[in-house]
């Protein structure tokens, strides 16, 4: 890939979530977050409804499920709104990927006209893994590093079901575990499963996301890591960009850094799906402070 810097750069934020779900801001309040931030896309990707059973010990779900359609038209008022500030807002949907469950999600996916879907992986079983470090503390390094190859391979089946234009923080499984994570990256049999997951998303046309919210977590780091950055640079896999806001301090966020560490990779455009169709934003990574 060869760096190009545009005359007109954009950034575009396609991973964002608002009170209907657990975020803490109106989509209003988001928008303008997103206008007043400087931003020229900005995707609005509140979380799906689940299947029964399903649930983090503290959950959003039934709030959501009696508000989603109020979501859907909010955000459909602000693309209007959008145009007149010179702001493009897209309707997308993050969608759990639950194996076995795919029924399930195919039906989300038709239920509105959405602009994008965001495959994410949150729960192995019926565990949500993301929810507590507690979670993690009793677990040995193979017990981790059994739930690192399976994360992969649900990677790989989520994208073969073709429902999804782009694939979610794809080492989120390394949220409270990282050392162990990229101690379980330097075997060779997990850096060729790695690669068959993202192999999977480029032969089913879709992005992989690049995603500041990794900063701001306990594992102090980019969704993905170097490791599989290389990996995905190697394979020309497109990327989108996302900050997965959940408050009006959060859109955009860290995303010089974030342009810069995907430049420093050779990549120089992401990808903004709209109306179910990957379109090429180049980007310039500005220098360093």
């Amino acid at each position: 890939m060869s760096l190009i810097t545009p005359a007109l750069p954009e950034i575009a934020d396609l991973h964002a979530h608002t009170h209907h779900s657990h975020g803490q801001a109106s989509t209003e309040a988001m928008y303008l977050a997103a206008k007043d931030k400087g931003l020229k896309i900005f995707g609005f990707s509140e979380h799906s409804p689940r299947p029964t059973g399903y649930l983090y010990p503290t959950d959003y779900q039934e709030k959501l499920a009696s508000r989603f359609e109020q979501y859907v038209d909010e955000v459909r008022a602000m693309a209007v709104r959008g145009k007149i500030d010179g702001l493009t807002v897209l309707l997308g949907l993050e969608v759990d990927y639950i194996r076995g469950q795919e029924a399930y999600a195919a039906d989300l996916c038709r239920r509105y006209p959405f602009d994008y879907i965001i495959g994410g992986l949150h729960f192995q079983g019926t565990w949500g893994f993301d929810s507590s470090a507690d979670d993690w503390t009793p677990l040995s390094k193979e017990e981790r590093f059994a739930l690192y190859a399976r994360y992969y391979d649900d990677l790989a089946s989520m994208c073969a079901t073709r429902l999804f234009h782009i694939a979610a923080h794809p080492d989120l499984i390394k949220l409270f575990s990282v050392d162990d994570f990229n101690a379980w990256l330097e075997n060779p049999a997990a850096l060729a499963k790695v690669k068959e997951a993202l192999q999977a998303i480029k032969d089913n046309h879709m992005s992989m996301e690049v995603s500041s919210a990794g900063l701001r977590k306990p594992c102090k780091e980019i969704y993905p890591g170097p490791n599989i950055m290389a990996l995905a640079a190697a394979m020309e896999l497109p990327i989108s960009f996302a900050s997965d806001a959940h408050c009006t301090d959060t859109p955009g966020y860290a995303f010089a850094e974030l342009a810069r560490y995907a430049a420093g990779f050779g990549y120089a455009e992401s990808m903004v799906p709209q109306g179910g169709v990957l379109r090429a934003v180049p980007f310039s990574a500005p220098p360093a402070l």
